[in-house]
């Protein structure tokens, strides 16, 4: 991996970069919806895709399916790790869009990159891929510390977004073929590691159907910087 020298944007552990991370991260939380005025929570696996964007592999069958097909406004919450004892003092952050659903094998082959074990059902008749758009987030720090964001305010630069996009298979196959040793390392356990997605805020490693989000130190906006980031990563696991 040549390591590049252009300049990462520095996101000064931004309330929208810390709700980016925490979303990309996220492995299941809360979906809200509304049936007759009434508010309604379910368990849900969510993935992010390239622009942030909130993808959901959902029944047909499903109680909050059959809201979104009535209502599309929701909001989902998902949350990090708390400090201590007191569940008040993890990071979360609610996103509030509005849902839609979409048929295309690439998002679907973005969910399952993130969610393998979910191959067993997805291409079930009643299983589709719907979106939700973030319209607005609410991220709390921790205990007493909220800020509200807009969804300019919290989504990736647009054209680092296009770019990463356009770069991803030839990255993904490059570290894959090449870099195995790297990516092993990066992951800090056992495992035959490969990854399996990326994007302007970190990547996706997978060991079967275990997946792990790593971060970089700030958003990338090309190729270059996440050549940077990579090899910055490997230095950093080696010599730890």
């Amino acid at each position: 991996m040549a390591e590049d020298d252009s300049h990462l944007e520095s996101p000064l552990e931004s309330p929208a970069w810390l709700a980016r991370k925490l979303l990309r991260a996220a492995r299941s939380g809360s979906l809200a919806t509304v049936a007759d005025g009434q508010p309604f929570a379910s368990l849900v696996t969510p993935a992010c895709a390239d622009d942030l964007s909130i993808l959901l592999l959902l029944s047909d069958l499903s109680e909050h399916t059959r809201h979104l097909r009535a209502d599309t406004r929701c909001s989902l919450l998902v949350q990090g790790t708390p400090e201590g004892a007191n569940p008040q003092t993890a990071p979360r952050v609610t996103v509030t869009g509005l849902a839609e659903r979409l048929d295309g094998p690439a998002l679907k082959r973005r969910y399952l990159a993130l969610h393998p074990y979910a191959a067993l059902y997805a291409d079930f008749g009643d299983f589709a891929i719907w979106r939700i758009r973030p319209m607005a987030a609410l991220f709390v720090g921790g205990f007493a510390r909220a800020v509200r964001l807009r969804a300019a305010e919290l989504a990736p630069d647009p054209a680092a977004v296009t770019a990463i996009a356009q770069a991803a298979d030839g990255i993904i196959g490059h570290c894959n073929r090449d870099h195995p040793d790297a990516l092993a390392a990066i992951a800090a356990e056992p495992g035959d590691w490969r990854m399996v997605a990326v994007d302007t805020d970190g990547c996706d490693l997978a060991a079967g159907e275990r997946v792990i989000r790593v971060a970089w130190s700030g958003p990338v906006m090309n190729a270059g910087q996440v050549r940077t980031e990579l090899v910055r990563m490997t230095r950093d696991a080696r010599a730890a």
